[in-house]
């Protein structure tokens, strides 16, 4: 994914460990300030790095798998609905 990829290597490192910790305990059991629900299917990463503040955005599927639809920098309070309408989108892609 192009966005992750641009990340800055402290925000892509954070992502990293973050993924681990899901792997490891399953993403039922990772919280905030690791994670946190959105909205429908769609929970964020949320990331904190020299640069500034990052958010992946994923979705479970068959409840082993985790997808990022989309990653972003964080200029707001509150995540963006361009940011949510993009991660619908691209999850919807993966359903067909």
């Amino acid at each position: 994914m192009p966005e992750l990829k641009s990340l800055e290597t402290s925000l892509k490192a954070r992502f990293l460990h973050i993924c681990e910790l899901l792997e490891t305990f399953g993403p039922n059991e990772v919280g905030l300030p690791h994670v946190r629900f959105l909205t429908g299917k769609l929970w964020e990463i949320r990331m904190k790095g020299k640069s500034g503040i990052a958010r992946a955005i994923y979705v479970t599927i068959a409840e082993k798998r985790i997808v990022v639809v989309h990653a972003f920098m964080k200029k707001s309070q509150k995540t963006p609905r361009s940011a949510i309408d993009t991660a619908l989108d691209r999850s919807k892609e993966l359903r067909k």
